[in-house]
């Protein structure tokens, strides 16, 4: 293993405007962050995973963003992350932003999945331990739990930033009223949560929709002073070139990770075909206009940052390259809503509006 020397450039290499304040916050993220989702697992090279890491830090890219149960199995990601930076990020700790969740299925049991006070903090004390790390930057509830009260949920939240493991709290995939029930909870406690991190892309829009009280969740996170972090913009591979001419072996799709095959029908298929002539329109791939598509310009509403996943640092460069054009037309946008259908790629839509009262 070669020693690893970061390029000196890799804040001036990224355009201004590459780092961008999360809602009311003094933190900054960058416009694509790396997500470990996918590709961090056992069944990757650890090399591959190192090549990413590394090429992700030299061009600016600062947030990596994890989870106990990202794999496979539960907790490799974690673990394999925190060799890494150990042996490769040890001296830039203080350059990078770390994030984990709890909340999502990690082991069998009561105490492995949910909302609790005992979920939560026994979860972040096992990332710490995988990770190498004594805090994580931001740490996130990762899902809505209708079996825990709300308020048990953000308390834990509030403790843990008090204990020191963590410097900033969000959370994932709640609806819009959710959001703001916890963000008035966490605002009386003096712990203002940091950011929601929710799907999103042109094809899987549910937080532009209106919830029960009107708002939708970009404008109650907004209204509530949080940044919004949005994962899957690329629907899971949908939006991308790979399955333009079919699905092919090796896939997503065909290993059944989180991309069925139901969801490459034709007619999604043939909707991702007619956005690619958009984006080669554009100057751009299919991925790099739907990155840039979530990223745009939507007044008080703006994404903070796109969390991206990628398997070789090629695919991680071409993702990179969509922040260069963020703007669109009005022409282009009413082209893409035109064509853009729901493509029934929100696995995580359940989760969203659960609320139980203490």
């Amino acid at each position: 293993m070669d020693a690893y020397t970061p390029a000196q450039d890799r804040y001036e290499s990224q355009h201004d405007g590459w780092f961008r304040r999360v809602g009311n916050s003094g933190l900054k993220l960058p416009r694509v962050s790396l997500g470990f989702w996918h590709n961090f697992g056992d069944d990757k090279p650890i090399e591959t995973q190192r090549a990413i890491m590394r090429r992700a830090f030299d061009r600016g890219v600062t947030h990596f963003d994890l989870a106990n149960n990202y794999g496979p199995p539960a907790g490799a990601a974690e673990k394999n992350a925190g060799r890494i930076l150990a042996e490769d990020f040890a001296a830039h700790r203080d350059e990078l932003i770390i994030s984990s969740k709890a909340g999502w299925h990690m082991h069998d049991g009561p105490y492995g999945f949910g909302g609790s006070r005992k979920c939560l903090m026994s979860s972040l004390d096992r990332s710490l331990e995988r990770l190498g790390l004594d805090y994580v930057d931001i740490f996130y509830h990762h899902r809505p739990d209708p079996d825990t009260p709300l308020e048990e949920t953000m308390y834990a939240l509030r403790d843990i930033v008090a204990s020191g493991k963590a410097l900033y709290v969000g959370i994932s995939s709640y609806g819009p009223e959710l959001t703001a029930e916890a963000a008035e909870i966490m605002a009386g406690e003096g712990c203002p949560l940091l950011i929601h991190q929710p799907s999103y892309s042109m094809v899987n829009r549910w937080v532009e929709e209106p919830g029960e009280d009107g708002a939708s969740l970009l404008q109650s996170a907004a209204e509530s002073g949080l940044g919004v972090i949005a994962f899957s913009p690329l629907a899971q591979g949908l939006l991308t070139d790979r399955y333009l001419d079919g699905i092919p072996a090796g896939s997503r799709a065909v290993a059944g990770k989180s991309l069925s095959e139901e969801m490459l029908s034709e007619r999604n298929i043939g909707m991702a075909r007619k956005l690619n002539d958009v984006a080669k329109q554009r100057g751009q791939s299919l991925a790099q206009m739907a990155i840039a598509w979530v990223l745009r310009d939507q007044e008080d509403q703006t994404v903070t940052s796109a969390l991206i996943g990628a398997s070789s640092v090629e695919q991680l460069d071409d993702n990179i390259d969509a922040a260069r054009n963020l703007d669109f037309s009005a022409e282009e946008l009413e082209l893409i809503d035109g064509i853009a259908h729901d493509a029934g790629i929100n696995i995580w839509a359940g989760a969203t509006a659960s609320r139980t009262r203490g």
